[in-house]
């Protein structure tokens, strides 16, 4: 055990005399710092076979089981090579994202990343998590990337290392969201880079690029073709939340 584990355990049951634990979405009392109250954990949409073998969308059950593909990676096969997405971007996931990302909520970056990791494929041979990169402008505004703090939680339950650093925002972009497809790449154009002094790291390895909301995908592409563009052997998206609104029923 590292000196730094060993100290979070011995002081654990002091800090949750001082702040008890509580769920983050209803807050009700609960075991331990990082999760939620069994109630809240049922109300999370957790992506379940059968799954887009190209991209991991969940299907209607008459899909089956086997290479059934989803009607967008069948129109136009994607970059990737994977999406693990810990839940499905629903109220409750959309809670917990909004307290992390913009309430400073970060210490639930290790709940996240745990859902993030069960759903990721098998990580033999290694893997390197990089996280989708915030501008400087941006991160100086929020202090902290949420996206490194899931990369980092991932690595640290993983044992698989990270490269905050591997990419690059060179300069601000709008807010994707009230864009059309082709302003989004518009806007995106040259804004993702590969940090140069990264390469070395970047060429050859398996990528696992990490986010917390994966929604039209514009802004991971263009970080997959950078990744891709450097020499990456591959890239997998990781996410806490994505959002599939029309994939809600298939797993409720």
């Amino acid at each position: 055990m590292s000196h730094a584990a060993f100290l979070r355990e011995s002081l654990a049951p002091l800090v949750d005399l001082v702040f008890p634990p509580r769920c983050p979405l209803c807050g009700e009392g609960i075991g331990q710092q990082t999760g939620l109250c069994a109630a809240c954990w049922s109300t999370l949409v957790i992506p379940a076979a059968p799954l887009c073998s190209r991209c991991q969308r969940p299907l209607p059950e008459s899909a089956g089981e086997g290479d059934a593909q989803c009607a967008p990676c069948m129109a136009h096969a994607p970059r990737h090579n994977g999406i693990a997405a810990g839940t499905l971007y629903n109220g409750p996931s959309r809670k917990l994202v909004l307290a992390f990302k913009h309430g400073g909520r970060i210490a639930l970056a290790p709940l996240m990343a745990g859902l993030i990791a069960s759903r990721l494929p098998g990580l033999e041979g290694g893997c390197l998590f990089v996280p989708v990169p915030l501008h400087r402008w941006r991160l100086w505004r929020r202090g902290y990337n949420q996206a490194a703090l899931l990369a980092r939680a991932l690595a640290q339950r993983t044992g698989q290392p990270v490269l905050v650093d591997g990419l690059l925002r060179t300069r601000p972009t709008p807010v994707l969201g009230r864009l059309g497809k082709q302003e989004r790449k518009r806007a995106l154009a040259g804004a993702l880079v590969v940090n140069p002094l990264r390469r070395a790291s970047i060429r050859g390895a398996r990528i696992v690029l990490v986010d917390d909301v994966l929604t039209s995908g514009a802004t991971t592409d263009a970080c997959v073709a950078a990744l891709q563009k450097a020499g990456a052997k591959s890239v997998v998206i990781a996410c806490f939340a994505r959002v599939l609104d029309e994939a809600l029923p298939f797993t409720e």
